[in-house]
């Protein structure tokens, strides 16, 4: 109980009011899903580059506060996703595909049909399918994150958060048509792709989130 006082009583320094700052945290996928959030105005994300991501693993983005370390530890270690305005970002130290580790730090993520979809590293068995071998991503450390991370620093590929029972799914090519099961001509569109690649299956999700976008508005 006193850690989370401590935790609250940190937060509260930097609270502003909902209608005048966009950045919000959230600590769980619960709170992501009942908008049970804490509003800031002072988070630094910043884009890691090729050499940061191949040396220390991890996602693509690293969010902090500047002088802040105990909120900058929150949301590296305990924070689960932030919202910036329109864009989002989950924290990959919080979920897993299967039993396999994404690294931390923060993946862009995009709301579509419900569920959270983020774009990070393959692991597991996609990335076996890829340049890097299977057991590499098995290996702990630093070191075993440099070995995955160099053969895959530059790939990436989508994953579908289950906002009901928080599950890792890859999105590959059979997902993705069951997505577009209700736009024939993208769907169609689709079938000729090649890859499962995040900047293919990327092209179609925002595509399908810019239609819900217009419905709702």
């Amino acid at each position: 109980m006193a850690k989370r006082y401590c935790l609250l009583a940190l937060l509260s320094m930097m609270l502003v009011g909902t209608g005048n700052a966009q950045q919000i945290i959230y600590s769980t996928l619960k709170d992501v899903m009942r908008q049970k959030g804490d509003t800031l105005t002072t988070l630094r994300i910043e884009k890691r580059n090729r050499n940061q991501i191949m040396l220390m693993g991890g996602a693509d983005y690293k969010i902090s506060v500047e002088g802040n370390h105990g909120l900058s530890r929150y949301l590296k270690s305990r924070c689960y996703a932030v919202q910036n305005d329109s864009l989002w970002y989950v924290n990959t130290r919080k979920v897993r595909y299967k039993r396999f580790r994404f690294g931390g730090w923060y993946a862009p993520a995009i709301w579509v049909k419900g569920n959270l979809y983020f774009c990070a590293q393959p692991v597991g068995s996609i990335a076996a399918e890829g340049e890097a071998p299977l057991n590499a991503t098995r290996l702990g450390g630093e070191v075993g994150t440099a070995i995955a991370s160099s053969g895959l620093v530059n790939s990436r590929v989508y994953y579908e958060i289950d906002t009901e029972t928080g599950k890792v799914e890859f999105v590959d090519h059979q997902k993705m048509l069951l997505l577009l099961s209700d736009r024939p001509a993208l769907r169609r569109a689709f079938r000729a792709e090649k890859s499962d690649s995040g900047e293919v299956i990327g092209r179609y999700l925002l595509q399908l989130q810019t239609k819900e976008t217009r419905q709702g508005e």
